[in-house]
């Protein structure tokens, strides 16, 4: 599997920079608020500004045996449904919410 290069996304001594609509990025390189789809299930991912902080829990954690990327819609964690699927229909990417 290749790393999608969509949106603003390049390496950083922190991680990922996330800061473009549409970015595609692994799971665990999430680093900033907003609302994130799960490219492999469609799945809405709320991340408030509390649940990147360190030392906060629950931290919430996927494995498998292929690399979990997400796309990034909003930077906004609380946007309604409705917009969240436009968001992500703009970005080419299937929703399951």
């Amino acid at each position: 599997m290749t790393t999608p290069t969509t949106g603003a996304q390049h390496n950083t001594a922190g991680g990922f920079s996330t800061t473009g609509f549409g970015t595609q990025l692994p799971f665990e390189a999430i680093n900033e608020p907003g609302c994130y789809i799960c490219n492999w299930s469609g799945h809405l991912v709320r991340v408030p500004a509390d649940g990147i902080k360190p030392g906060r829990s629950p931290l919430l954690t996927f494995r498998a045996n292929e690399p979990l990327f997400v796309t990034k819609i909003s930077g906004d964690p609380f946007i309604p449904l409705s917009k969240a699927r436009m968001l992500a229909a703009d970005c080419d990417v299937a929703v399951n919410f």
